[in-house]
């Protein structure tokens, strides 16, 4: 068997299938003796000489041996004992259609264009919330009704964060005055108000089980237990700009931040510090705002950065190594991991024209398959830059709200093939709001 090596002038012989004692010979004195011996020899006793070299396999002439074929593979198990089941090809997955356009859209006014806010949530009860200005609405997926669940006094100005407690009942909203509201969405009353920790607005929230983590423009981030009167447990310093993502690890050991001074921070509950983060990781060159920990492997972060960034990166955070980086082509506002594939969905804003040094906005969703990073689909039903993203609680819908004022809920995840059941009439979220499409 010959070997062949591309761009090589050699080849590997396969030694185990030669003589190399009778190739010695051939090479020596085996052709001498053979041409003295066709002389002396009559043509009849050459012949019975041939035939006998024939016949005991040593009539060879070639130096080099290949091997010979390989043999049939032996059948372990018979063909008759498999079943005609098995013996047919394994199906080919079919490619999951994925909508184009929204499945509906709504007009929503007073939506603020604000990159460091985090206005919108839907909880594990399929509830919605948004805010709009100084309201707090809600609508409940389950019988397609919008309420109001707070209107904030005018000496507070806006509402500026949003986020449901685990047990979908609870919602913590945060104020531009520092104060952090804690409601009961049933009963429509206020529990309790958080105050003492941040020197200025409150624009993200995240809850791990009883405790709530505040990040605000004064760089602190804020673990407060809801359950005790002296709420604040853990206080985070490491940010120097304002903190405008919060994201718990699924385990709920780890909290990502991310600020408007480009740094992401990874903390970990075990450790027992308020100034000594696990990671600082600070290879963005934009604010963080999109933080997404990934459902399926624990210590998988993904970040996304601003308009002078631009990239989707991926971090180990056991060891606060990033392993991969993708440019995006556009600022990145909102991350989002598909709950049943491996997939990343990415909400998107300005980009910078590297001639006039302008800013335009691309506006549009992009879900990439994971980990190739190739773009599966890109959805452009937006005007203006989508500036918050959030996921239903079964994983196959996502709302998103843009600067132009448009609510849209889009179904780009789909329904796994164990969850999905009979079509249910379809609902139409905030009907008492103006409806555009």
């Amino acid at each position: 068997m010959l070997i062949f090596i591309s761009n090589l002038d050699r080849f590997i012989p396969n030694r185990s299938a030669m003589d190399m004692d009778f190739a010695h010979y051939m090479l020596t004195e085996g052709k001498k003796a053979k041409e003295e011996n066709a002389l002396a020899c009559s043509p009849s006793s050459q012949a019975y000489r041939m035939q006998l070299a024939d016949a005991l396999n040593i009539n060879r002439s070639r130096i080099l041996a290949f091997k010979n074929k390989p043999p049939v593979p032996v059948e372990l198990i018979p063909r008759q004992h498999i079943s005609s089941a098995n013996l047919q090809p394994k199906p080919i997955k079919p490619c999951r259609h994925i909508p184009q356009s929204p499945e509906s859209a709504f007009e929503v006014s007073d939506l603020p264009g604000d990159s460091f806010l985090n206005l919108l949530d839907w909880g594990s009860s399929n509830v919605l919330a948004i805010a709009l200005g100084r309201i707090v609405y809600l609508w409940d997926a389950s019988n397609d009704s919008t309420s109001e669940l707070v209107t904030m006094d005018d000496e507070i100005s806006h509402v500026t964060s949003v986020n449901w407690a685990p047990d979908g009942r609870r919602i913590a909203v945060g104020l531009n005055n520092s104060e952090v509201q804690l409601w009961d969405s049933s009963s429509k009353t206020l529990l309790r108000k958080l105050k003492g920790g941040h020197r200025s607005r409150v624009g993200a929230l995240a809850w791990n089980n009883h405790v709530l983590t505040t990040g605000g423009m004064d760089g602190q981030v804020i673990n407060n237990d809801v359950r005790i009167r002296s709420h604040i447990v853990d206080t985070y310093r490491g940010h120097h700009g304002e903190v405008c993502g919060l994201k718990w690890s699924p385990s709920g050991q780890q909290l990502a931040s991310g600020g408007n001074d480009n740094l992401v921070h990874i903390w970990d509950r075990s450790v027992a510090s308020s100034t000594q983060w696990l990671h600082r990781l600070e290879d963005h060159t934009s604010t963080v705002r999109a933080l997404a920990w990934c459902p399926f492997q624990e210590n998988l972060l993904a970040t996304g950065g601003g308009v002078g960034d631009r990239c989707i990166k991926f971090w180990n955070t056991h060891t606060g190594a990033c392993f991969n980086s993708v440019d995006t082509g556009s600022e990145v506002c909102s991350l989002l991991w598909n709950k049943h594939e491996w997939e990343l969905l990415s909400s998107h804003g300005f980009i910078e024209n590297q001639v006039t040094g302008n800013q335009v906005t691309e506006n549009h969703l992009t879900l990439w398959k994971y980990p190739s990073m190739v773009k599966m689909a890109e959805l452009t039903n937006h005007t203006s830059i989508v500036r918050y993203m959030t996921r239903s609680p079964d994983g196959c819908k996502v709302a998103t709200a843009a600067r132009d004022g448009v609510l849209n809920f889009w179904n780009v995840f789909g329904v796994p093939e164990v969850a999905k059941a009979a079509p249910k009439a379809k609902q139409e979220p905030f009907s008492n709001f103006a409806r555009i499409r």
